[in-house]
């Protein structure tokens, strides 16, 4: 039987009761709100949800967050950054703003423009998932260069929306928005519980 596994969701600002909602449905899942150093360190990994990534950094200063987060993902706790998380876990950002500093992509804020320009498609991500997902955009980010390490899962219009690099996943896309639980599935099974079993 699977154990079960608390997955933390980086509770300082943005989508946060979407991200808890999701891993709700989820078997043998707990989520946890992480805004403390102990609920950071009791998580098997943690999701950077979307919202505005420059609040979030300075909360992270604020809440004595922004460094033990650093440390623990640099250490191999899987995270998984949507949106403004996926700002947040970048070496590079264009219209630089305090980030981790961590996967190596240069990422470009808003990139699809404000939130009147929001769109949904629908796409295949065969790494993900045998059926289509569907994938949401809000003043979303895109990824303009990835490291050799990175293994890309999807562009959409010649632009990477989707990409790993070891212990680290990133979405420009809002899968909390949706009903699919695909990518949330994805992050625990093959990033969180795939690890689980190499130690």
């Amino acid at each position: 039987m699977a154990k079960n596994l608390q997955i933390g969701v980086l509770s300082l600002q943005g989508s946060v009761r979407e991200h808890i909602s999701m891993l709700s449905n989820i078997k043998n899942v707990k989520p946890l709100e992480v805004k403390s150093l102990p609920s950071l360190e009791s998580v098997d990994g943690i999701i950077l949800p979307g919202g505005e990534s420059t609040t979030i950094s300075k909360l992270l200063i604020d809440f004595g967050l922004f460094e033990p987060l650093k440390q623990k993902i640099k250490q191999g706790l899987p995270v998984w950054g949507t949106c403004a998380g996926m700002i947040l876990l970048a070496k590079d950002v264009i219209d630089e703003n305090p980030h981790l500093d961590l996967m190596n992509i240069t990422v470009r804020r808003n990139a699809y423009g404000r939130q009147i320009n929001s769109f949904t498609v629908v796409e295949d991500i065969p790494a993900i998932s045998e059926q289509r997902i569907p994938l949401i955009f809000i003043r979303a980010p895109w990824i303009e260069n990835a490291g050799k390490d990175v293994e890309v899962l999807c562009y959409l219009d010649k632009h990477i929306v989707a990409a790993k690099e070891k212990n680290m996943l990133v979405t420009s896309f809002h899968p909390e928005l949706t009903n699919c639980l695909a990518v949330h599935q994805y992050f625990i099974e093959k990033m969180i519980r795939v690890g689980e079993n190499k130690k």
